[in-house]
C-alpha cells in the first residue's frame, strides 16, 4: 500500500484515503482532484448564498444539494479539461509534475473519456434547473473553455477565474428568484473578487517556477505589492457583498452578518507571508471557513422569521 502513495500529487488532501484506490481508479480521482474537496467547496459556496440571499434555503434547499453535486461533478471536468490544455507546463513545476496527465499515468484519450462522464453528472444537474437558470448555466461553457488559455496571453489569469468560479452565483440567484436581478449580479460581482484575492494567494506557492517556464499570474504581476493586491481584492467583495446584503434588506443591522467573514478576510491578508508556500496554501484552503461564514450571513439576510 506504502508503495502507492508516491503517485499522489504533493498537495493532495487526502493522501490516505486516495492510497486505498487501486492505481487506475486512483489516478482518475486525482485527475479530478477528488481528494482536494477545497475547490469544489469554493465552486459551491457561492451558488449556496444566492438561493440563501434570495430566500430561498428552507423552500429551495433540495437546490443547494442539487448545486453541491453539481459543483463536486463540474469542478472534477473543470480540473481534467485543464490537465490535458495544461500537461505540458504541468510536467515542468514542481507541484504539478506528478499529476496524471503530466507524469503520463493516464493517455489524453481516457482523460477525454473521462471529462465526458463527469459532464454527463453536470448535465443531470442542468436538467433540475427551470429555463432561465438553465440558460445562465450554458452561458458559463464558453469562459470556463477559455480558462486554461488565460495563463498565456494576460498577466491577471485570476480574474478569469474570478468570472467562472463565482458563476453559481448567477444560477443559483435566477432559480431561486425567477429571474437574475440586480442582488444576483452584485453578489456575483463581489464573488469575483473573492476568487481574485485568494487565488492570487494560491498561486504564491508557483512564483518561482511559473517565472521560469513563462506562466504569468497575479501573484508575479502584484510582486512585493501582494498584501495590498490581495487586501484590495477582499476590501472589494466585502463591500460589493454589503451593496447586495443593502439591495435585499435596507437596514444597517443587516450589514453587521457580514463582519464575521470580514474579519476572516482580514486574518488571512494580516499573517499573509508570500515567501510560506505552506502558509499561502493553509490561508487558501481556509476560504472553506470563509464560505460558510458568508453562508451564514446569507441565511441570516435573506431568511424570513
Amino acid at each position: 500500500m506504502a508503495a502507492h502513495v508516491t503517485d499522489i500529487v504533493p498537495d493532495s488532501q487526502h493522501r490516505g484515503l486516495l492510497s486505498l484506490f487501486p492505481p487506475g481508479p486512483r489516478m482518475f480521482a486525482s485527475l479530478a482532484r477528488f481528494d482536494r474537496p477545497i475547490g469544489w467547496w469554493l465552486l459551491f459556496w457561492p451558488g449556496a448564498w444566492a438561493v440563501a440571499l434570495a430566500g430561498g434555503l428552507v423552500e429551495r434547499w433540495g437546490l443547494i444539494l442539487w448545486l453541491l453535486l453539481g459543483s463536486i461533478a463540474m469542478r472534477g471536468a473543470g480540473c481534467v479539461y485543464n490537465d490535458i490544455v495544461d500537461r505540458d507546463l504541468d510536467a515542468s513545476v514542481e507541484r504539478t509534475r506528478d499529476r496524471p496527465l503530466a507524469s503520463g499515468a493516464v493517455s489524453a484519450k481516457a482523460a477525454w473519456a473521462w471529462l465526458l462522464a463527469l459532464c454527463l453528472i453536470g448535465l443531470v444537474v442542468l436538467l433540475q434547473l427551470h429555463g432561465p437558470a438553465a440558460i445562465v448555466s450554458v452561458a458559463a461553457i464558453a469562459p470556463v473553455a477559455a480558462y486554461p488559455f488565460m495563463k498565456r496571453i494576460t498577466w491577471w489569469p485570476q480574474a478569469w477565474l474570478g468570472l467562472v468560479f463565482s458563476w453559481a452565483a448567477l444560477v443559483g440567484w435566477t432559480e431561486t428568484w425567477g429571474a437574475l436581478t440586480l442582488p444576483g449580479v452584485t453578489l456575483y460581482a463581489g464573488t469575483i473578487f473573492w476568487v481574485v484575492g485568494y487565488d492570487t494567494i494560491y498561486a504564491l506557492q508557483d512564483r518561482e517556477d511559473d517565472a521560469l517556464v513563462g506562466i504569468r499570474s497575479s501573484a508575479l504581476a502584484l510582486g512585493r505589492h501582494v498584501h495590498a493586491g490581495v487586501g484590495t481584492c477582499y476590501a472589494l467583495a466585502v463591500a460589493l457583498w454589503a451593496a447586495a446584503v443593502w439591495q435585499v434588506r435596507a437596514d444597517p443591522v443587516a450589514l453587521l452578518a457580514l463582519l464575521p467573514v470580514a474579519v476572516h478576510l482580514a486574518w488571512q491578508v494580516a499573517t499573509l507571508r508570500p515567501d510560506d508556500g505552506a502558509g499561502a496554501l493553509h490561508r487558501f484552503r481556509a476560504n472553506r471557513t470563509a464560505g460558510m461564514l458568508m453562508f451564514l450571513a446569507c441565511v441570516v439576510v435573506g431568511t424570513r422569521i
